[in-house]
């Protein structure tokens, strides 16, 4: 009986076919092959099903016949096991793919259905609010230092109660003065400011006035020049013409 095999290659062979006995081991089939197609690398290249199960060699093709004669087998190179290796590089790629994925969630939502970043303001929000007293009495402390301190500068004598500590429980509120308006003198500071602009308008006048008078000392002195020239060119003929009638006489 007489099985008719049909072999599909890869690129760039194609598709080979043979005629054998049924009684024909696997082991043979190869060697048939690099007969019948000499470019063939055999040396480098196994048999398989169509679905890719081993062959084995011992085993005559009649075993893997159906019922018909014809049969269907796979040309496939054979490809250089390594040492492994590459579960353990997936692995380490993954740790630092995770290392470096964000932790922030506040699009996520809770069982309620509110965002958590919106959860996340509420609560600032209110612990700003609850701070908020602590924040007022500080500033309002820091405001009386400071007019305290302005008060000194000024020789004004401090108002009784008033202390730069904080306030006891048992004592009354002092009246806030940070909304009170109060009159800063200081005549030697305003003397020195005005004696600086005056100085400086001084300055700015005297510069002028020197580059006025230059310029027009310059105009005057072109001016005399110009006419000692005019006089000198009109004399020379006068006096030449005197001296001609001397010698005539």
């Amino acid at each position: 009986m007489t099985a008719n095999i049909f072999v599909s290659a890869f690129a760039p062979f194609p598709s080979l076919s043979l005629a054998v006995p049924s009684l024909t081991p696997v082991s043979s089939i190869l060697p048939l092959l690099e007969e019948r197609y000499p470019l063939l690398p055999v040396d480098s290249l196994r048999l398989s099903t169509h679905s890719g199960a081993a062959l084995v060699d011992d085993a005559p093709v009649s075993t893997l016949l159906n019922d018909s004669d014809f049969l269907t087998l796979r040309l496939t190179p054979r490809l250089l096991g390594g040492k492994g290796g590459f579960g353990s590089q997936l692995r380490a790629a993954g740790g630092r793919m995770s290392s470096q994925k964000t932790s922030n969630n506040d699009s996520c939502r809770d069982l309620s259905g509110r965002r958590l970043s919106t959860i996340k303001e509420a609560k600032k929000l209110a612990e700003y609010l609850e701070a908020e007293p602590e924040r007022a009495a500080a500033k309002a402390e820091a405001q009386k230092a400071k007019l305290e301190a302005l008060e000194r500068k000024l020789g004004i004598e401090p108002r009784k109660g008033s202390s730069s500590g904080t306030s006891t429980p048992g004592q009354s509120e002092p009246t806030p003065v940070a909304g009170k308006k109060h009159r800063f003198e200081d005549t030697e500071y305003l003397e020195q400011s005005k004696e600086l602009v005056d100085g400086v308008k001084n300055a700015v006048s005297a510069a002028l006035l020197k580059k006025k008078k230059k310029a027009k000392l310059a105009h005057d002195t072109a001016a005399t020049d110009k006419t000692a020239k005019a006089s000198a060119a009109a004399t020379v003929p006068t006096s030449t013409t005197s001296n001609v009638e001397a010698v005539g006489a």
